[in-house]
């Protein structure tokens, strides 16, 4: 691991520890509810929603939304399973997570990836929800790192991730939609 990795790595472990160790977290249930709220159940039902019944954008969100979230997953499994970052939990022999992550690696969260790929797109038709979704989708990669299975780098790596999938969805589109519909 060179130099600049060992760095990031160390400020993680000290930022992670600082959380678990000097503050007393006594809201894990709601903590668990917002993480859970970030694994993809959510996404479906709102963005089927608005494709069945918001005439204006919901199918052009549902599209673009779609193309999105299989770059995104895409590139985070190559990313996640390249880099191979473990766990909290696993480097640090003395901690616990308080829930079972939902694979191996730690880097980057693809729980915050995607959590911010949906608040930069709903964003994008519905500008009035900006704030509540990119609340929304910071508490979701906070919980996570507050929950113990991820470091703050992770979080910061997966709202990248999503963004830069959102981002290149959203101007996409128009290129190859035109395609899709003369078919």
């Amino acid at each position: 691991m060179n130099t600049l990795l060992q760095r990031v790595h160390q400020w993680d472990t000290w930022a992670f520890l600082w959380l678990h160790v000097t503050r007393n977290i006594g809201y894990r249930k709601s903590i668990r509810w917002i993480s859970h709220s970030g694994d993809g159940y959510c996404y479906a039902l709102i963005a089927l929603g608005l494709f069945w019944f918001e005439p204006v954008h919901g199918q052009t969100l549902f599209t673009i939304g779609m193309t999105a979230y299989i770059f995104e997953v895409s590139t985070y499994l190559v990313v996640k399973n390249r880099v191979r970052r473990q766990r909290p939990a696993v480097k640090l022999e003395f901690y616990e997570a308080w829930i079972k992550p939902s694979d191996q690696f730690s880097f980057p969260s693809g729980h915050t990836a995607a959590a911010f790929l949906f608040a930069f797109l709903i964003t994008q038709f519905y500008p009035v929800f900006a704030l509540p979704v990119y609340g929304w989708a910071t508490m979701v990669g906070a919980s996570r790192v507050l929950l113990g299975v991820h470091y703050p780098s992770d979080i910061a790596a997966g709202a990248i991730l999503g963004t830069v999938c959102a981002v290149g969805a959203l101007y996409a589109y128009p290129l190859w939609w035109p395609m899709v519909e003369a078919l």
